[in-house]
């Protein structure tokens, strides 16, 4: 009956699986736009994150849909924690050096 345990289980992975989605897309994409071959940066970059994220819900979550509910939530707030955290790098980034990024 005490399920507690479970769901704070749930959000601690949901918050992991995000920041490591998240934080994998924002390393993708400055190292893709920098990549002589950025296509293949993106697409290896989308399967694993994906694998990796719904391979994490479905082990951790399995049939219980309160914890796929808490492990969403958590999921999505490390994305506002992630954009929090990387726009400061950026922003960090371009005052120190201001360079130009574009695909070629």
């Amino acid at each position: 009956m005490n399920e507690a345990p479970g769901l704070a289980l749930a959000l601690i992975t949901g918050l992991l699986l995000g920041g490591v989605f998240f934080g994998g897309l924002w390393v993708t994409v400055n190292r893709g736009m920098e990549s002589s071959q950025p296509a293949l940066w993106f697409f290896v970059s989308l399967v694993l994150r994906t694998t990796l994220t719904v391979g994490g819900f479905f082990l951790v979550c399995g049939d219980d849909w309160a914890r796929w509910l808490v492990c969403l939530i958590g999921f999505t707030l490390a994305r506002f924690v992630v954009k929090y955290w990387t726009e400061a790098r950026d922003e960090e980034a371009a005052n120190g050096e201001r360079k130009e990024r574009h695909a070629p």
